[in-house]
């Protein structure tokens, strides 16, 4: 979906897309072979007006357990597949979810150091947890 600058925007279902066409509030900008009723399968939808974006980059800044996830990649123990986020002061002993507190880790891993601080479970961090200069979710 483009806005109405054809600035990319976001990526919505079929079915959102078609809902927007009928409220008019999007035109298609590219189609697709197929149709859905009267209107063809929209490949690339603009918004009619323009819509102020800056709730887009505030976003970016929140600690959430999938921004951990993507601005770390890997496990931060031990490398491999980061399926959960562990923090590193334990949440029993007051740490909370902040960019400096939590890191990626595997199951195995997040398992494996439990309630404890990684110096006590003898698990070093290969990465120093912080704050993200840029992100790319």
């Amino acid at each position: 979906m483009l806005n109405a600058s054809y600035e990319p925007l976001q990526r919505v279902s079929l079915h959102h897309a078609i809902k927007m066409l009928v409220r008019e509030v999007a035109v298609i900008e590219e189609a697709g072979e197929e149709s859905f009723g009267p209107f063809p399968k929209p490949l690339v939808l603009r918004l009619v007006r323009y819509v102020r974006t800056r709730w887009m980059h505030v976003r970016s800044h929140l600690c959430t357990k999938s921004a951990i996830k993507a601005r770390d990649k890997a496990c931060a123990y031990c490398g491999g597949s980061a399926e959960t986020v562990d923090h590193v002061i334990p949440r029993s002993r007051g740490g909370t979810l902040t960019w400096e507190n939590a890191v990626a880790a595997c199951l195995r891993c997040n398992h494996k150091k439990g309630n404890r601080t990684p110096s006590e479970a003898n698990m070093p961090l290969l990465l120093t947890p912080g704050r993200p200069t840029s992100f790319v979710a």
